[in-house]
């Protein structure tokens, strides 16, 4: 097996592996994921991958129910670096107005990735939200949900941010979604980095979020 094949299936089993272990609640395998100045930027949460266990993991203690799906994956190679986008979906339940409902939002991750010392970790994660839709547990039972709060949000994340709203949490209103400025200056941040530029930290610019 060449060099380039086994960063190829490195990098895939660290995507697959920061699903299965995140949703699991494995936190110390989890942790192995990323590097030691990774970040991780949500709807919910924008920090260090530190932070983000731990507010992860108190949001698993009190019930939070968030969870991955992952599709096909598509990695660019560049030496030490890569950007890897891989098909998601993220599926969250929760109570909207003392009903229970499930939200399923369709994007990809897409992640910053670097090789040091032999080992590859997530230096930034950064999903892009494309669409999503909110259904009652019970189909019986609706929400009848704030027209005006469900419209202040992104079209491709309104009904997970609305979800996440209604449990407490403050959601960043300008994630990248599929088309518009957002998205295109990720994909740029992208290239630089492929392109060895220096490392994009939210960390500057953005404050940890905690439920």
């Amino acid at each position: 097996m060449n060099e380039e094949m086994s960063d190829r299936i490195a990098i895939r089993d660290l995507v697959e592996n920061w699903a299965i272990w995140r949703d699991a609640g494995d936190w110390e395998r989890f942790r192995t994921v990323w590097h030691d100045d990774g970040h991780m930027m949500a709807t919910w949460f924008q920090g260090p991958a530190d932070e983000f266990i731990r507010v992860s993991r108190e949001g698993w203690d009190k019930g939070v129910s968030i969870l991955q799906f992952l599709g096909g994956c598509s990695i660019e190679l560049a030496g030490n670096r890569a950007i890897a986008q891989t098909k998601m979906t993220i599926s969250q339940r929760g109570d909207v107005d003392g009903v229970r409902c499930d939200v399923v939002c369709t994007g990809r991750f897409y992640d910053f990735l670097e090789k040091r010392a032999g080992k590859w970790g997530v230096v930034l994660r950064q999903p892009i939200y494309e669409k999503d839709r909110l259904d009652p547990v019970d189909p019986s039972t609706a929400p009848k949900l704030d027209s005006k709060l469900l419209e202040s949000f992104p079209e491709g994340y309104r009904h997970l941010a609305y979800i996440q709203t209604k449990i407490g949490y403050k959601v960043k209103q300008d994630m990248p979604g599929l088309k518009g400025a957002a998205v295109e200056a990720l994909y740029a941040r992208g290239r630089a980095w492929i392109e060895g530029g220096e490392r994009h930290d939210p960390g500057q610019r953005a404050s940890v979020q905690r439920s």
